[in-house]
């Protein structure tokens, strides 16, 4: 008992109260127009990043990938660009940057598609909270 208390102090004296800015996050599973929930939901995180933000959808056969530079209002709110992102699965990012240069590849979620299948991941930095977008 005595050592896990110990433990305790030790966490709590390194415990930093501040406000820790980290990208936002967001995913939809098996839902009708999961691009455009996904998008509502990104532009619920906005306040979490505003450099860039991206969606990548699957139909059950493909995936899709948009991503662009600035906030997500401008550039998820238009019919023309959610219909280049068909499907009932979609993970979304607001990127907040702490590393790395402003150019679109880093842009999340990064996406691949392997003679196996497709994935999708998004991360915001913090090793508990990411997301992936991977159906075989």
């Amino acid at each position: 008992m005595k050592k896990h208390i110990k433990i305790l102090k030790k966490k709590l004296k390194s415990f930093d109260p501040k406000l820790k800015e980290e990208c936002g996050i967001f995913g939809v599973s098996n839902a009708k127009d999961a691009s455009a929930l996904t998008a509502l939901g990104l532009h619920a995180l906005q306040h979490r990043g505003q450099e860039g933000c991206g969606i990548v959808t699957f139909d059950g056969e493909q995936y899709f990938s948009e991503k662009r530079f600035g906030l997500v209002g401008d550039n998820f709110n238009k019919e023309k660009v959610l219909n280049k992102l068909p499907g009932s699965f979609a993970i979304g990012h607001n990127r907040y940057s702490t590393t790395g240069e402003n150019t679109l590849r880093n842009i999340q979620p990064f996406f691949a598609d392997t003679n196996a299948r497709g994935i999708g991941v998004a991360h915001n930095g913090n090793l508990q909270t990411q997301f992936h977008l991977e159906i075989s």
